[in-house]
C-alpha cells in the first residue's frame, strides 16, 4: 500500500521536495525545498537545500532540474512528518544520489566501531 502525503504519495529517497520547516532560530515555519534521505514509519529525513551559493554542500543545478542553482547542505538534517511534505520538484539522478551517500559515509565514517 502506497501511503500518502498533502498532495500525492511518500516521497522516496532522491526526490527534492517542498517541506515545511521549522527553524532551531525561530518559532516561525516556512516551506522550502529539501532532497529526501529516507522516510520511515510516517517520518521523512530530509537535508536541506539553499540557493545561497557561498554555502557548503553538493552542488544542484538548474540543468539537473532546480528552479535555480542550489546548494545540498548535508550539515543541516531533520525529521519532518511526511504530511509535511507537499510537492515532489524533481528527482535526483542516480550519479547525485551516489555523491550524496558517500558524502554522508565520510561523515558518519567517526561512528564506526
Amino acid at each position: 500500500m502506497t501511503k500518502k502525503t498533502r498532495l500525492g504519495n511518500t516521497p522516496k529517497p532522491g526526490d527534492v521536495v517542498l517541506t515545511s520547516v521549522q527553524f532551531a532560530d525561530s518559532s516561525e515555519i516556512k516551506t522550502r525545498p529539501a532532497v529526501v534521505l529516507f522516510e520511515e514509519l510516517g517520518n521523512v529525513v530530509i537535508a536541506g537545500v539553499t540557493s545561497n551559493l557561498k554555502m557548503k554542500g553538493i552542488p544542484l543545478t538548474k540543468s539537473e532540474g532546480a528552479i535555480k542553482d542550489s546548494v545540498i547542505k548535508l550539515n543541516y538534517i531533520f525529521t519532518v512528518s511526511e504530511e509535511m511534505t507537499s510537492k515532489v520538484l524533481l528527482h535526483l539522478s542516480k550519479e547525485k544520489k551516489q555523491l550524496i551517500f558517500d558524502a554522508l559515509n565520510e561523515r558518519l565514517s567517526g561512528l564506526k566501531a
